[in-house]
């Protein structure tokens, strides 16, 4: 497959920006385009699937194994697979760099090129490019893209400096507008699911890449041969599970019907876990919890991440639905939640000194703050009170990462929970994953991988509660006291 990696010097570059872009216009030229974003964040790859039309995939090293990462962008027929790193070319948490954005270009051997936010350089950005260019072999540096340019003359004076001190080629010079930015909440981009005026500004970022940048010189690179070195070779792991499919009855049994809150509130999902949710033989049955007054017939429930804190005021007045999933949960419902959702199970959600009522599964209230309460990647450790286990038989701690704003107040220390948690936050007291009943509410985050296969293991979890005695489809009805 034809690949290209797009990766910025340094964090808030304008990268995704340029990818969005980069990704909508080939798209529009009749590119099949095949996003992926390193990293576990959920709101870039919102962004590159409205602009590429095509799922977009996340490549993380601490959730994947080499082979793994391989296997997501192995070819599919005549594509071009889209790579947008995070932060810097050589950034990552290991100071030996094992996880970083050059080597997963070098796991890849996909050519990269450097979006660079060229602000205040001039000369200054040739020993900058090749610095970065130089420091590992193993990655090939293709060609460099000029990102926040002031203009005609800047956009000259940076050609000259790279045209005489090194031989990469600049495909582009986007110049530094407004119009061709992203607002940029405490979490990263706003999701494309939140913005009404998502449609406008990716095509004003594809009018502009159109323009400005060499949409076939960039196909070239991306066809290209690869000329580094040969890549290290990928740790001794298995490929992840099969992540396709959806139709017949499951590899364990009968089909089973799941619930899935998607909706401006709740959107945080890895396309791959909700095509395992499916080849596990769960049917998906969407859930507008803004919208909604009851719950369908449903066998287990998934609420996933989102911002919760940002529609609370709806949420609260969705007071049915609330009403229906706290007893859905309380009469024994599998129900999974994580983070956002997480929140929506709490009694009540405080958002700048006001109160709202949420579905009250938990004894808590959930509080937003104004700085992170937790951020980065994590490891759980069972404590074998969950009513099943989202890890793979023989494994160690599972991987997952958090990024929330909010903690949990009342006495969360005095609830059961799933895990001890590993370098992060989680509920506090060094916890993750209240549990009532048949419910598992975490702040962490989890991936469908070999080492975690979470969405198989919930199917066959479900599956076995509805075979129980007593185990019939709940029906969203209201429970008899108020919410």
């Amino acid at each position: 497959m034809d690949r290209l990696y797009l990766s910025g010097l340094h964090k808030s570059s304008g990268k995704t920006a340029a990818a969005i872009g980069v990704a909508a216009a080939l798209a529009e030229a009749g590119t099949a385009v095949r996003p992926f974003k390193k990293g576990p964040d959920y709101i870039d790859p919102g962004w590159l699937s409205a602009a590429a039309g095509r799922p977009c995939r996340n490549l993380d090293f601490h959730t994947m194994g080499g082979e793994e990462i391989r296997a997501a962008v192995a070819p599919q027929g005549r594509e071009l697979a889209l790579i947008e790193g995070t932060k810097g070319l050589h950034d990552g948490v290991d100071p030996e760099g094992t996880d970083s954005n050059a080597a997963l270009a070098a796991l890849l051997e996909a050519p990269v090129v450097l979006v660079v936010d060229a602000r205040g350089m001039t000369r200054g950005i040739a020993p900058t490019v090749l610095g970065h260019a130089r420091f590992d072999p193993q990655v090939r540096v293709a060609g460099v893209l000029l990102n926040r340019v002031g203009g005609r003359r800047h956009e000259a004076k940076l050609r000259a400096a790279l045209a005489r001190y090194t031989d990469l080629p600049v495909l582009g010079a986007l110049p530094d507008t407004p119009a061709l930015g992203i607002e940029m909440p405490y979490l990263g981009l706003i999701p494309a699911a939140e913005q009404p005026e998502a449609e406008a500004a990716i095509g004003a970022l594809r009018r502009a890449v159109r323009e400005h940048v060499d949409l076939e010189a960039l196909r070239r690179l991306a066809e290209a041969p690869a000329t580094s070195a040969t890549p290290p070779p990928a740790e001794d792991q298995p490929a992840a599970p099969a992540t396709t499919g959806g139709a017949g009855r499951g590899a364990g049994g009968e089909r089973v019907r799941i619930g899935v809150a998607y909706d401006p509130a709740f959107n945080f999902y890895y396309p791959g876990d909700l095509e395992a949710l499916e080849a596990a033989g769960a049917q998906l049955c969407w859930i507008d919890t803004l919208r909604d007054a009851q719950l369908p017939p449903l066998d287990g429930l998934f609420i996933g991440g989102g911002f919760p804190e940002r529609h609370a005021g709806a949420l609260a007045a969705n007071r049915p639905l609330r009403a229906a999933v706290q007893e859905a949960a309380v009469g024994g419902l599998p129900v999974y939640a994580e983070c956002g959702g997480l929140l929506y199970l709490a009694r009540r959600l405080h958002v700048g000194g006001e109160a709202y009522p949420m579905a009250g599964v938990f004894p808590v209230d959930a509080e937003m703050g104004g700085r992170p309460q937790g951020h980065g990647y994590v490891r759980l450790q069972p404590t074998g009170s969950a009513p099943w286990s989202p890890a793979a038989e023989g494994t160690g701690p599972i991987p997952a990462h958090e990024f929330h704003y909010s903690r949990l107040r009342g006495r969360p220390a005095e609830l059961p929970c799933a895990y001890r948690i590993d370098g992060g936050a989680g509920v506090g007291d060094g916890r993750d994953g209240l549990l009532t009943a048949n419910t598992l509410a975490s702040y962490a985050h989890l991936r469908h991988t070999a080492a975690t296969p979470w969405a198989a293991r919930f199917v066959e979890f479900v599956r076995r509660r509805r075979s129980a005695p007593g185990g019939d489809r709940t029906a969203g009805r209201r429970p008899e006291r108020a919410l």
